[in-house]
């Protein structure tokens, strides 16, 4: 089974490019199977990590970035894929 782990978080104005920088350089214990980021308008980052795995396992996600960076706690979101198109 492929499951998708999201990671999405939104900086403080004017500091996308500093939490896109952060995400980019956290490494996880485990490769993924493929890993992309996103950005998108106010200042939103988007990870997302896909896993040969069962979906309640316990799989590493990005921690949550240091409070003066984001304006929120952080989303976070599994999926498990059912079909390729």
């Amino acid at each position: 089974m492929t499951v998708a782990v999201m990671w999405e978080a939104r900086a403080v104005s004017g500091r996308g490019e500093d939490l896109l920088a952060w995400a980019r350089a956290q490494e996880l214990p485990a490769a993924p199977l493929r890993r992309e980021t996103f950005r998108a308008p106010q200042d939103r980052v988007l990870v997302i990590t896909w896993w040969d795995a069962e979906y309640g396992a316990d799989l590493p996600e990005l921690a949550e970035p240091a409070e003066d960076l984001v304006t929120r706690a952080v989303h976070r979101w599994r999926f498990e894929s059912v079909a390729e198109d």
